[in-house]
């Protein structure tokens, strides 16, 4: 059964969201690979304006699934 995820991009300040999208997949593991791979390109030294700390991954009651910061071990 497919659901609704939200994926959000935050930034160095507190609230900050850079970006958010919507996935519908079968879930929460392809959510989360999404979620990696978009917070692993918005820390690219390329990108303009400031590198992403975060990325989470929202359900679709709106509770936080999951949640990794650039503090986090991504090996």
């Amino acid at each position: 059964m497919r659901e609704t995820f939200h994926i959000e991009v935050l930034g160095p300040e507190a609230g900050e969201v850079q970006s958010r999208i919507s996935v519908r997949v079968e879930g929460l593991a392809p959510a989360q690979e999404r979620a990696l791979r978009l917070f692993a390109r918005a820390r690219v030294p390329q990108r303009v304006g400031e590198p992403a700390e975060a990325v989470r991954v929202i359900d679709g009651a709106g509770r936080e699934v999951f949640f990794r910061s650039r503090f986090d071990d991504l090996g």
